[in-house]
């Protein structure tokens, strides 16, 4: 380009608005932007799509785990609580029944031992009567025996009738009982 045309064209461009820019560079410009409009659509945009797609199953995917794995723990603290409850229950029913039940043994054992201690009473009852009768009749016959003779040297006669050795010895032991 000679000087001149430089200078004319700088003399066009002194003349002509600076915001406005020339057609050349706005079609450059539309095309352009439309090439990248249109590769930013057709290759960039479905990756975004499928990745903020991909992005929600997920996050709506573990909400919803997060909701039955919350709901399961509900449910098996729901039911753990019951089973603890009946756990205590049975504890308390246990704990009754075993009271219970050794209330019974004690009681069982008291009357046990009462029934044992009454037998043996009666039995050492009986037995110090058999060996008191088994005393009085061994006494009496010694008791007997000695008044009639000491009767018998009193008296200066044998008294050996039987009958009448008794009735000196009865008489004898019932003054000694009123003696008493």
């Amino acid at each position: 380009m000679s000087l001149m045309s430089i200078s004319n064209w700088a003399a066009a461009e002194e003349g002509a608005n600076p915001l406005i820019p020339h057609t050349a560079e706005l079609v450059v410009g539309f095309v352009a932007f439309s090439l990248l409009f249109l590769v930013l659509r057709s290759k960039v945009v479905p990756m975004f799509e499928k990745a903020f797609s991909e992005r929600t199953e997920a996050i709506q995917g573990g909400m919803e785990k997060a909701e039955r794995a919350q709901l399961e723990a509900e449910k098996a603290l729901a039911q753990y609580t019951t089973q603890l409850n009946e756990a205590r229950g049975e504890a308390a029913k246990i704990r009754e029944d075993a009271r219970v039940q050794g209330a019974a043994i004690i009681e069982d054992l008291r009357n046990k031992a009462a029934e044992e201690a009454a037998r043996i009473t009666a039995a050492a009852v009986a037995s110090i009567e058999a060996e008191r009768q088994q005393a009085v009749t061994s006494l009496r016959n010694e008791v007997g025996s000695l008044a009639t003779e000491l009767a018998g040297k009193i008296v200066g006669e044998a008294l050996d009738d039987q009958v009448r050795q008794s009735r000196i010895v009865d008489r004898f032991i019932a003054d000694l009982e009123k003696s008493k």
